[in-house]
């Protein structure tokens, strides 16, 4: 699978499980690193940065930013093999 077919899944199932919230895909070339997706729901917010198969390498800085912001808040390198795992966190972190 393509990293923009799996992030574009990605986004539709977020939208509509967290209807309530904001989720915006983030401008990779704005500064190196920072995660793919964004997703604000009320007070708390998230980000998710996205590989195609769990064999992808990150790109310098995108485990620095996920380690840093989860810190903050709740970040995730996601894959499809741990999609589903991921998302039970994320609706227990928001």
């Amino acid at each position: 699978m393509l990293e923009r077919t799996f992030q574009s899944k990605v986004i539709k199932e977020l939208k509509t499980i967290f209807k309530d919230s904001i989720v915006l895909k983030l401008d990779a070339g704005y500064i190196q690193g920072i995660p793919d997706i964004l997703i604000l729901n009320g007070e708390k917010w998230a980000v998710l940065e996205i590989k195609r198969d769990d064999k992808h390498k990150c790109q310098p800085n995108q485990k620095y930013y996920v380690e840093r912001m989860d810190k903050m808040s709740f970040a995730r390198i996601v894959t499809p093999q741990n999609w589903k795992e991921v998302l039970n966190e994320l609706q227990s972190a928001l």
